[in-house]
């Protein structure tokens, strides 16, 4: 999908009846699109930032493909781990929309620094889907080259690329990479739980310190495992920016549209040497925190419902059928393409070949050292031990 630009130009984008400021019920929550598929011409921020989109049909189209892909490779995935074929599975169900929002967002110089959930950014930044379902297989360590991809390997501790993002910003500076729309900038995704984490708040503090072009992510899904929101924090998160000396601002997490204009905007702010800033995706998880997690026992059916009816897809769809963008054709193509894609990422997986142990190895240091050379033939011994023996 071609990147649209927030507050450019009309091109051949439908009208939009309204702006806004914040959502209906909601003025801190900035909206363009609600769950009912109603455009909203625009936006406003709590600093008085304006926030609008400029898409053309296509581009529309090209979002909901992508809400619609993600979805089904994560479901694929889910269904790999339920069956054995995966050891665990992190689903982004009800979380699309912040994912491929602001991951559509991100120029091609920026770097992303992700948790283990954003597999729709990492396919939003052209990764092949299959790269992560190695990691979580046990085959490999992931895979991908983050330099090419601007992509940050999946981090597993909680709140640590936050850190690791606050010192790549800060580097983007010293290389004088920043101060024009050429300039490079970063962003780093958490999770509502790990803003408790101590390694967030000294992202925080270092990267207000040093003025670093960074956006901190943060998607609020409404649990941290099994602690609801309310156990994290006494007020709105966005609002811990102030403390720290930097803007925050709370977007619909659920709104592919408002996730785009906010992020885009953040980062090109960033870039120009505007220093850092906080988003807060105001989401819910739908599913389990992981496979190994029963969400049953800490929340209620109902509170789910009332949060299906806010679903990104949904919306999205409502509003190209309202606007005849796209017909039942487009909906059924996209469908297939997303059950052929899922279908060639099972067959993949199944196929990944089960590494020799030695391998464990090969990646220690860059360029081996005396004592991994030990180790590893100490150890090639110890499996010879077994060859041809009654073990």
């Amino acid at each position: 999908m071609a990147k649209g630009d927030p507050g450019g130009t009309t091109r051949s984008r439908r009208p939009a009846p309204r702006s806004k400021k914040g959502a209906a019920g909601n003025p801190e929550l900035v909206q363009l699109l609600t769950p009912d598929g109603e455009r909203i011409d625009s936006a406003t921020g709590p600093d008085g930032t304006e926030y609008r989109v400029d898409f053309t049909d296509e581009e529309y189209r090209g979002l909901y493909r992508d809400l619609v892909m993600v979805r089904k490779l994560d479901a694929e995935a889910t269904a790999l781990q339920r069956q054995g074929e995966l050891g665990l599975w992190a689903s982004l169900l009800g979380q699309e929309a912040a994912q491929v929002g602001s991951g559509r967002a991100l120029r091609s110089q920026d770097m992303a620094f992700p948790t283990y959930r954003e597999h729709g950014v990492l396919y939003c930044r052209g990764i092949d889907p299959i790269m992560p379902l190695g990691l979580f297989r046990g085959v490999d360590q992931g895979g991908w080259d983050p330099n090419e991809f601007k992509f940050n390997m999946y981090t597993i501790v909680i709140g640590a690329q936050t850190l690791h993002a606050t010192g790549y910003a800060m580097g983007i500076t010293m290389d004088g990479k920043i101060g024009n729309d050429d300039g490079e900038a970063a962003i780093a995704y958490f999770g509502d739980g790990a803003t408790s984490q101590g390694d967030v708040n000294e992202a925080f503090v270092w990267a207000s310190v040093f003025n670093a072009p960074l956006v901190f992510f943060c998607q609020n899904n409404q649990y941290a495992i099994s602690e609801p929101l309310e156990r994290q924090t006494r007020v709105p998160l966005y609002q811990r920016a102030a403390g720290f000396g930097f803007p925050g601002v709370r977007v619909d997490g659920n709104d592919v549209l408002a996730s785009y204009a906010v992020t885009r905007t953040a980062l090109d702010n960033a870039r120009h040497g505007q220093g850092p800033s906080l988003i807060e995706a105001y989401t819910y998880r739908m599913g389990a925190h992981t496979t190994s997690d029963d969400p049953t026992r800490y929340r209620i059916a109902s509170e789910v419902e009332s949060w299906q009816a806010k679903d990104p897809i949904t919306r999205v769809k409502a509003f190209l059928e309202k606007q005849q963008i796209a017909d039942a054709t487009f909906f059924a193509e996209v469908d297939e393409q997303a059950r052929r894609e899922s279908v060639h990422l099972r067959e993949r997986v199944l196929n990944m070949p089960n590494p020799e142990p030695v391998t464990m190895f090969d990646h220690v240091y860059p360029n081996g050292s005396p004592l991994l050379d030990e180790q590893r033939a100490k150890f090639n011994r110890y499996m010879e031990s077994f060859e041809g023996s009654a073990h």
